[in-house]
């Protein structure tokens, strides 16, 4: 019961909260911008040929309006949102209507979480372990090579190692495919060869961003293990003639592992929210590209979507991180 009163039940609280302000700022900022999605829905009819009385034009307006959840007042709005919301209704796309907002949703979201899943946990992994070894062995000529490199790689924008990768290996050096997240006219039947073809058009996609985030995670824990190493439990392990690489799986990374979690967990929760510039680089069929197309078009519905999975999903983990963390780091208690 403690635990619940003490530890878990302001977390949660916590948690709500962040999640219904971020949710209320996504619905007011749209509404803010100038574009009138219905206006821009019955420009799309006209511009087509088709002629539409006057009258059946008001009558359209206020069907849209009920539609896209614009009928009303500000606050009647709101209502409604809060109630679509409640039952995982997003209403129509308004650049593809009819077209529910979460059917675009659940389309393009496993394509974004296989991409962003792997290359995040894999550039984790390498990152944290390659920087750990580098920050406690700093004196060997193969540490300043990799610190080096790494410098070199983290401020570079991950859309121009995006770019780069694409000229290199889909132009200069044919190997991969140049766009897409599989070839076109592809039967989507569980095989080796669509597993394959999958594989080849997000290789390139997937590299880029495991080489800026395996540099980016490579510095952060080559900075932590730098303070690491000064300890005095540190040293005393060495005096003792404790195995440099007892030292450094057991004492030194698995210390300098504890922020990095929480790192994690925000780097997973971004995988809602897309990919953006990485995958219309590679025109990837992911949530990065849905997202640019609603910006693009002014489809609000779709970016609130978006948006709101994308802050749920960062605050899930930032919940499930300070649930599990005394887990990690004995330090932290329940009580």
């Amino acid at each position: 019961m403690t635990f619940f009163k003490r530890y878990l039940l302001p977390r949660i609280i916590q948690y709500l909260v962040v999640i219904f302000i971020g949710t209320t700022v996504v619905f007011v900022v749209p509404r803010l911008m100038p574009t009138d999605p219905i206006q821009q829905t019955i420009e799309r009819v006209t511009m087509q040929g088709t002629y539409i009385d006057p009258d059946a034009v008001e009558e359209l307006k206020e069907t849209l309006k009920e539609l896209y959840g614009l009928k009303g007042t500000l606050f009647e709005q709101y209502a409604i949102f809060w109630k679509r919301l409640f039952r995982g209704d997003f209403g129509p796309s308004f650049a593809q209507f009819p077209t529910p907002v979460m059917e675009l949703i659940s389309i393009s979201l496993p394509w974004t979480t296989i991409l962003l899943l792997l290359t995040t946990l894999l550039s984790w992994v390498i990152g944290n372990i390659l920087g750990g070894l580098a920050g406690y062995f700093s004196h060997y000529r193969w540490a300043r090579i990799l610190e080096g490199i790494a410098m070199f790689i983290r401020p570079i924008p991950y859309y121009i190692v995006a770019l780069g990768l694409l000229i290199l290996f889909a132009f200069i050096f044919p190997i991969f495919p140049v766009v897409g997240g599989a070839s076109i006219g592809s039967e989507f039947k569980l095989s080796w060869n669509l597993i394959i073809d999958i594989i080849e058009h997000a290789f390139l996609p997937a590299l880029s961003l495991i080489i800026v985030g395996t540099s980016t995670w490579f510095i952060t824990m080559r900075l932590i293990v730098s303070n690491i190493v000064t300890e005095d439990y540190v040293s005393y392990a060495q005096s003792g003639g404790v195995s440099n690489k007892e030292i450094v799986f057991h004492y030194v990374i698995r210390n300098g592992l504890l922020p990095q979690i929480t790192g994690l967990a925000l780097s997973l929760g971004q995988i809602f929210s897309g990919a953006l510039i990485t995958e219309q680089v590679f025109s990837y069929p992911g949530i990065g590209t849905l997202l640019y197309r609603s910006i693009s078009t002014g489809d609000y519905n779709l970016m609130m979507g978006i948006t709101i999975l994308s802050i749920i999903g960062i605050a899930t983990g930032v919940l499930i991180i300070d649930i599990v963390y005394p887990l990690f780091d004995p330090r932290i208690r329940y009580e």
